[in-house]
């Protein structure tokens, strides 16, 4: 699609490593890194009000494997509850500006760039963006102030990965307006269904009012396990349910994705020839072309 205009053993569990601070060298969003080629970034949503559905570790998986490729990629965490941010190793109490700032004007995007591990750029988030959604609410253009933010800084990067927080708020609505692209996160288990309709009825909504480019690239199920006949009914059911793509393959339920947060990383880095791993490596090929 077109954009709008240290390794650690497989077989063992990580150990623990302590919460890092912010790490590397802000971006001013005023100056493009001489890195920088002419065009823009593609800017793909994760989203599902539904807490619970492998959504940010989606969203940290995909972006370090799209990084294994060479690409230039940053994570936008949009979530109050700073999951990502401390997935990738840096400790949300620590950290001194964040998407908050952005989002209220107080910091451009590039001064609060944090560079991370597996070669992923990261935009943190701490609690006080839960308080952003009480400010933005009397702002005029309150829906577009994350895509007007990002543009500053899109020519750095080859994707961006937006990382929503568990609801339909001002915040995922700044996603959707802001993204080129959706993918919904989903386990396969049939409680995993709720919500997503409404979900769906929200993005009909972006797409007529607030963003007319937006495209659902479609489900990515998640948290499956193949000896449940349940999961499988559930996989094959999903895609005619919603009448969407579904991407493949369905990423597995294993323990290795609990573990990979305590150093700060993805299961790429982690678990690197796991079956969680490979399956987001192949998940981010199949995104490669659209990019």
């Amino acid at each position: 699609m077109a954009p709008r205009t240290g390794k650690s053993d497989p077989t063992t569990a990580p150990s623990a490593a302590p919460r890092r601070g912010v790490r590397g060298t802000s971006r001013n969003a005023s100056r493009v890194p001489e890195h920088a080629t002419e065009g823009t970034a593609t800017t793909i949503a994760l989203a599902n009000q539904k807490g619970g559905v492998a959504k940010t570790t989606s969203v940290a998986s995909i972006g370090a494997a799209l990084a294994e490729q060479g690409k230039r990629v940053l994570l936008v965490d949009l979530d109050p509850q700073a999951c990502l941010t401390f997935s990738l190793g840096v400790d949300p109490d620590t950290v001194e500006r964040s998407v908050h700032d952005v989002l209220t004007g107080a910091a451009v995007l590039g001064d609060v760039v944090v560079t991370c591990d597996e070669g992923i750029d990261l935009v943190p988030s701490t609690i006080d963006l839960a308080g952003a959604e009480a400010m933005l609410l009397p702002r005029p253009g309150r829906e577009y102030v994350l895509r007007s933010a990002l543009e500053g800084a899109e020519a750095a990067y080859d994707v961006v990965i937006l990382d929503c927080s568990p609801s339909l708020g001002v915040l995922t609505l700044n996603a959707l307006t802001a993204a080129d692209a959706l993918i919904i996160p989903m386990p396969c288990e049939m409680l995993s269904h709720r919500g997503v309709g409404q979900l769906l009825d929200t993005v009909a909504d972006v797409q007529k009012i607030l963003n007319r480019d937006l495209e659902v690239w479609g489900i990515l199920p998640t948290l499956f396990d193949g000896r449940s006949n349940h999961a499988r009914e559930v996989l094959a059911d999903v895609g005619e349910r919603y009448d969407l793509p579904v991407l493949d393959p369905p990423i597995p339920k294993t323990i290795r994705f609990a573990e990979a947060p305590a150093v700060g990383r993805s299961i790429l880095s982690t678990a690197r020839s796991s079956r969680g791993a490979q399956a987001y490596r192949d998940v981010a090929a199949s995104l490669l072309a659209r990019l």
